[in-house]
């Protein structure tokens, strides 16, 4: 691990105990995050995507706002729901936000996890899928926003208009590609990840159950990663995140918040999305025994990125209190660098 961030979820309600209680406290305090995290060094400060749900929906106006409002910090999604978008206006904004960014945009996209609307895509206009879940959907998108990051042509002009020929997205951000994510659930998809060169997002659940341990078995997906990746005759250095709960208790409001739950958390077998699949748990315990538990946490120690999953209901001020303790008190000994050594840099895989 040399890098960390944030990863909100963006939810918001009128409930009691929420700081966040309307879609503009959401988003407005996700960018308030955003600032402090970057003046603390954090490395990148990323948003989850869900419709039709009182959560972050659509991330690039948000994601401009932390860009415009930071310097260093990486802006980033985990993960963009592909049924739900129009890949070339994607591949247009993604570009457009690139480019005000200075480079510092990690787009994860993927098919997306459950939603609460039933096939709440074609209400968006997206019809034809064939799976129950829209997964070819959401390949035959990402086929097409991949070609128009990459600049290819894909119209034909209007001799009225323009010379004859193919007509690519603009604007173009050169390097965009190199950081775009797929936020993969199982092994296989890992493996097809890694044939596409693309950049991997593992979460803090996998769409399996093997009887391993979660760390293990995300550590397996990692590897069959770079795999693939080497297999595929790719060179370069793809980036891995993984994502964890994770609190240091170092005041009372921590033990309250997150002691006795975080204490006793284990990993998890469940069902979502009618797969059998593992769940990691929650890590809260004082500085010492985090770095000890992190440090035995095989897929955190084997990526270069950790996305600490925040609970942002509570409000920016105790959030930035969780991502400064771990800086101070449990990063460095992962191996962390902070935001003003430079962009992170993945493993360099094949050549």
């Amino acid at each position: 691990m040399r890098a960390f961030g944030f990863l909100s979820f963006g939810h918001y309600a009128p409930v009691p105990g929420s700081r966040t209680r309307t879609a503009g406290d959401m988003l407005r305090q996700t960018i308030e995050i955003a600032e402090g995290a970057d003046e603390i060094g954090v490395n990148g400060a990323y948003v989850r995507v869900h419709h039709f749900a009182r959560q972050a929906a659509s991330p690039i106006p948000l994601l401009t706002a932390m860009a415009a409002r930071t310097k260093r910090i990486e802006v980033g999604t985990g993960v963009i729901d592909m049924r739900y978008e129009n890949p070339l206006y994607l591949a247009e904004e993604a570009a457009a936000l690139d480019l005000i960014s200075d480079g510092r945009l990690a787009l994860g996209v993927s098919r997306g996890s459950p939603e609460t609307a039933l096939r709440g895509y074609e209400a968006f206009g997206y019809t034809g899928s064939e799976d129950p879940r829209g997964a070819d959907l959401a390949r035959d998108k990402f086929e097409l926003f991949l070609s128009a990051v990459e600049g290819d042509a894909l119209v034909d002009s209007d001799p009225q208009m323009a010379p004859p020929g193919r007509l690519a997205i603009e604007p173009h951000s050169p390097g965009l590609r190199d950081r775009i994510w797929w936020g993969a659930g199982s092994r296989a998809t890992a493996e097809q990840v890694g044939r596409q060169g693309l950049n991997l997002m593992s979460s803090t659940l996998l769409t399996e159950a093997t009887g391993q341990p979660f760390d293990v078995l995300q550590r397996e997906q990692i590897d069959r990663f770079r795999e693939a990746y080497r297999e595929a005759g790719h060179s370069g250095a793809p980036r891995v995140s993984v994502s964890r709960s994770v609190f240091p208790l170092v005041s009372e409001e921590d033990e309250m918040y997150f002691g006795l739950r975080g204490r006793d958390s284990q990993d998890q077998i469940g069902v979502i999305d009618n797969f059998r699949s593992t769940f990691g748990k929650t890590y809260a315990d004082t500085p010492d025994r985090l770095i000890e538990q992190l440090r035995a946490d095989e897929a955190v120690m084997a990526a270069d990125t950790l996305m600490l999953t925040i609970p942002n209901q509570l409000g920016p001020e105790y959030n930035l209190h969780v991502l400064q303790a771990f800086a101070e008190h449990v990063a460095p000994a992962l191996g962390w660098k902070p935001n003003t050594e430079g962009p992170v840099q993945g493993d360099v895989v094949g050549g």
